[in-house]
């Protein structure tokens, strides 16, 4: 139940899942970074096929980056857009609130988007292994999500996404999750590589990527009261950026 409903939420595989309560959507969040994984590995195989063809890795890149959109619906980058306009609104909390609930993008949701497509594009083809860091960094950018789940992050409405799984992911299972993702980032990297010294930076990256979404998820908090939905999507893509962005540093 809990992985049906995981693939549900985050990606567009029809899953069907029956009517989850919290406890179903603890799960679901844990199993997060398996659809993570599953999305990246499509990314990934669809970049190397790209630029083995000939492409060249710009095309390629851009295809992948466009690939992981289309298999999550483009869930999380619409989460992005919307924490965007929240910020960039200047309104009180639950102004901003209900003008992230409205399904038009304003101006700050459309830089967001063009400038983070932009730089994943970029970072990804900026990377010694693009394949590799695609796959990483999808399976961060989801991992982010279940550290957002913790206890003492509250929701910031009562309905909603926030609302089924704010708090359910206790902090010893997403410590441990966390643990689990690094270091099979790094061996992912030393089988791939064959070198410790070029692997240690997929293994340091994707932590990159998530402090940068702890210190994020904070601010948000702060800002909007607690998570929805949307702030989800956009830690999950903040991760992802970040971690290619920091496997450019040094290439």
């Amino acid at each position: 139940m809990g992985l049906r409903l995981s693939f549900g939420l985050l990606s567009v595989l029809p899953v069907r899942y029956a009517r989850a309560g919290r406890a179903e959507f603890a799960t679901a969040m844990r199993l997060a970074p398996l659809v993570g994984l599953a999305v990246g590995a499509c990314q990934g195989a669809l970049f190397a096929a790209l630029d083995f063809a000939g492409t060249g890795p710009l095309l390629a890149a851009v295809l992948a980056v466009g690939l992981g959109a289309v298999l999550t619906r483009g869930l999380h980058w619409d989460g992005l857009a919307d924490v965007a306009d929240g910020l960039g609104s200047g309104r009180p909390a639950e102004t901003a609130l209900e003008i992230m609930k409205k399904s038009d993008i304003g101006p700050f949701g459309v830089l967001t988007l063009v400038f983070t497509a932009l730089a994943q594009i970029a970072a990804a083809t900026g990377t010694a292994h693009p394949a590799l860091a695609l796959a990483i960094g999808a399976v961060a950018g989801r991992t982010a999500i279940v550290r957002a789940c913790a206890p003492g992050v509250p929701a910031a409405r009562p309905d909603g996404l926030g609302s089924m799984v704010a708090g359910t992911v206790s902090r010893g299972p997403a410590t441990l999750l966390t643990g689990v993702v690094l270091a099979t980032s790094g061996l992912a990297a030393l089988a791939w590589t064959g070198s410790p010294r070029d692997a240690l930076p997929y293994a340091l990256a994707p932590l990159a990527g998530l402090l940068a979404a702890g210190l994020f998820r904070r601010h948000l908090v702060r800002r909007f009261g607690g998570v929805t939905g949307d702030v989800l999507g956009a830690l999950c893509e903040l991760t992802v950026t970040t971690t290619l962005i920091v496997l450019t540093l040094g290439d």
